[in-house]
């Protein structure tokens, strides 16, 4: 009887919310390959130039239900709209990192700088000096 039972558990299938996790990690896994980092080559005038990217994938699910009622046991309550729960998300970042230059005497690799992004860490940087100098200031008094 117990191994009936072993069995039957095994074969049905699992809650929604391990299955929205299972679709979501499906839908994000399926694009993780090398063309998502690595463009098409571009071949001009005897040099090819290869795109290359970051990307990252992330992905989460939950589930819930609300407590069980004085006297009930947690397995006991039929589902219903407000006995479930269930969510998720996903996303894909892809950046461009910089490229492959390959000519016929080797290839390196020459990276994008981003500007924007050195602009905007020296003034984060800047803030955190002056709140930092302030800090002390305050301290000292």
């Amino acid at each position: 009887m117990e191994a009936d039972s072993d069995a039957s558990r095994k074969t049905s299938p699992p809650p929604p919310p391990a299955r929205l996790v299972e679709r979501l990690a499906d839908r994000l896994g399926s694009s993780a390959h090398a063309t998502a980092v690595f463009g098409e080559p571009i071949e001009r005038g005897g040099v090819t130039v290869i795109p290359v990217a970051k990307a990252r994938w992330g992905f989460g699910g939950g589930g819930g239900r609300p407590p069980a009622h004085a006297g009930e046991e947690p397995g006991e309550r039929p589902a219903g709209p407000e006995g479930e729960g269930s969510g998720g998300g996903g996303g894909v970042a892809v950046v461009p990192v910089g490229f492959i230059e390959v000519r016929d005497d080797g290839a390196r690799f020459r990276r994008i700088v981003d500007e924007g992004a050195i602009v905007a860490l020296a003034a984060m940087a800047l803030v955190a000096t002056a709140i930092g100098w302030r800090i002390v200031a305050r301290l000292s008094l």
